[in-house]
């Protein structure tokens, strides 16, 4: 229970630095000042809540009288739990209960003052960019941390290292007549000018540098890889590539 009036959060920036004491607070309750908050938790004494406050600071108290109360209610009776399991697990349990008050608050401002869509998912981005009070608590944020430190620190070490570029041995069965043959042997320069004249096999139609096209290995025709229903994808498991014609043929015995 909150006995010290705080100004109320009406804009995003407002609720997020709200959100940001509390949950300052609580992690100073289960962290630093964890002695403190045990001994107040005893289990004899009625329902206990433990409370983030904006101003970064925490208090363990019953809960509100009012109903519905003017903000929503931290988990109730941590004290119960206290001696009935392993101290660590019982402050990771109480900071798993803390992160779901401390968004349960910080959307209540949001609904009540009539956060929009864009609004809503502008103050989510800015909490979940902090590490949850588990996660500070258990100590996997400074874990996440140093691991990705450590990842940076190696990417940036590590050598940057360069595939060698070197040209097929052979040409590809399926390619575009498109491809560059400046790179290539000295001895397909003549290729290259019969392939700009070229002509489709099967459609006639003259070469055209937008589109994929297939020359068959055994009579060395070009054809569109549409007319003879080849695509790229296909080319590159072909080993040797027959056009139709060559296809149907038969070797007499």
């Amino acid at each position: 229970m909150e006995g010290i009036p705080h100004p109320i959060p009406r804009t995003v920036e407002e609720v997020f630095n709200d959100f940001k004491g509390r949950r300052n607070g609580l992690i100073k309750a289960l962290t630093t000042d964890n002695e403190k908050f045990y001994q107040q938790c005893d289990p004899e004494k009625e329902n206990l809540c433990l409370y983030g406050l904006p101003n970064e600071a925490w208090e363990v108290n019953l809960p509100v009288e009012e109903v519905p109360p003017e903000l929503p209610e931290p988990a109730l009776g941590i004290n119960f739990a206290r001696d009935g399991m392993q101290e660590k697990d019982w402050l990771s349990l109480v900071a798993v209960h803390s992160d779901s008050w401390l968004l349960s608050v910080a959307f209540y401002f949001g609904a009540r003052f009539g956060f929009g869509k864009s609004d809503r998912k502008r103050l989510f981005q800015m909490i979940n960019d902090l590490p949850t009070v588990f996660e500070v608590v258990t100590g996997a944020a400074r874990h996440a941390k140093e691991q990705a430190a450590t990842q940076n620190n190696s990417s940036k070490n590590k050598p940057t290292a360069r595939m060698p570029s070197r040209q097929p041995e052979s040409m590809p069965k399926g390619a575009k007549m498109s491809a560059h043959k400046d790179e290539e042997e000295s001895g397909e320069e003549e290729e290259e000018d019969d392939e700009q004249g070229a002509t489709c096999g099967a459609c006639g139609d003259n070469y055209a540098t937008d589109e994929f096209w297939i020359c068959c290995d055994i009579c060395e025709v070009w054809f569109h890889g549409k007319c003879v229903k080849i695509t790229p994808a296909k080319a590159e498991h072909i080993k040797q590539y027959k056009c139709p014609s060559c296809s149907s043929k038969r070797v007499r015995v």
